[in-house]
């Protein structure tokens, strides 16, 4: 039996049931707006609105609904443009990464088993070791497909907010890869939240930090989307000549990241904020590590008029699920906290028996 839509409440979300709902509105109102960019690639929203549409036209024509599509591409929009165009074929998407060990690669394909994998030039030598022949799908003649309307219509008709969109991987306790699903209706729940709390607008430039294999990257893909924000795919490498980072940043004038703690206390703990302030950043959100006091002391002197926000929450809980906008100064001996819960989450918080602590404990 087919299950009933859900119907959101909120009524920023209320007609939203899939993802791709934000990339049609936003191809519409932004069209000529740089929506991905790594600095030297960028697309707008119409262009990515039509290559997503033409790489799911193609996915369309092949397999069923509801099934995985690999995406091993290198970090960059178009990568991004691969997961929208496996959303839009009513599939989910499994990124991959060359920067991954090659065994963990291969017990994730041996556990999804996917029938097709999109690569582009840069990664088809080591995709075509890794998969059938038959499976390989390169970018570059995917998105050249032609448009067919009737039939992503009708698919967009069966998907519901219940549907996977991506599966993402972790380490997992054991260290064997363990997959994490993601539905359309989490992801739109926590593009919603995490957006009003970071104050997204169309003003908005992110700077990515994070591989798109990793779902610390929906913090900025999505809430694109929403607002007609742009968002530039750092290079990796900036991130070893942190002078050349700031550099980046003030070139591009972002305003918004979500970072681990640990690239930017790179920045901080070899003093070069003492040298070359990112004067353009005004949200700086943080995850994934606790944040030495001392370095955040370093990032709050240099901006003091930015907004700093510690995010924590596991994979399993669709990106972040706890808040804390810092609104003090704290001292050494201190700890930043986590916070408080999303809307609509709640949080334990059990002893070593794994039980609820009494009052005051």
């Amino acid at each position: 039996m087919r299950k009933e839509k859900h119907t959101e409440t909120n009524a920023d979300t209320s007609m939203k049931t899939h993802l791709m709902a934000y990339l049609d509105e936003a191809a519409s109102r932004w069209p000529d707006k740089t929506a991905y960019s790594d600095g030297t690639v960028s697309v707008t929203f119409r262009e990515a609105y039509e290559q997503s549409r033409a790489i799911g036209s193609y996915l369309a024509g092949i397999g069923t609904v509801r099934e995985p599509v690999v995406v091993f591409m290198n970090r960059g929009p178009n990568m991004i443009l691969a997961f929208f165009g496996a959303l839009y074929a009513g599939k989910y998407y499994v990124p991959l990464d060359m920067e991954m060990p090659r065994f963990r690669i291969e017990l994730i394909l041996e556990e999804i088993k996917p029938k097709f994998l999109i690569c582009d030039r840069e990664t088809a030598a080591v995709a075509s070791e890794l998969v059938d022949p038959d499976a390989l799908l390169m970018f570059d003649e995917t998105v050249k497909t032609e448009i067919r309307e009737n039939e992503l219509s009708q698919i967009r008709e069966k998907i519901i907010d219940t549907d996977p969109a991506y599966v993402v991987f972790t380490s997992g306790s054991t260290g064997i890869p363990k997959g994490v699903v993601a539905c359309h209706r989490s992801v739109i729940r926590y593009v919603e939240t995490l957006s009003g709390l970071l104050r997204i607008n169309s003003d908005t430039v992110f700077g990515n930090q994070t591989p798109l294999y990793l779902d610390a990257c929906l913090k900025e893909i999505f809430p694109t989307l929403k607002f007609g924000a742009s968002a530039y795919i750092i290079p990796k490498q900036l991130f070893m000549f942190p002078l050349k980072l700031v550099d980046f940043i003030i070139e591009h004038k972002i305003n918004t990241v979500c970072w681990v703690v640990s690239a930017l206390t790179m920045i901080s703990g070899l003093n070069v904020l003492e040298k070359h302030v990112p004067h353009t950043l005004k949200t700086i959100a943080f995850a994934s590590e606790v944040f030495p006091i001392k370095q955040f002391n370093r990032w709050q002197k240099a901006l003091p008029d930015a907004t700093f926000i510690n995010l924590y929450g596991p994979t399993e809980a669709t990106g972040v699920c706890c808040y804390f906008e810092v609104n003090r100064s704290f001292e050494l001996d201190e700890a930043i906290p986590v916070g408080k819960p999303f809307p609509n989450t709640d949080i334990l918080l059990l002893d070593p028996q794994n039980k609820l602590p009494r009052q005051g404990e």
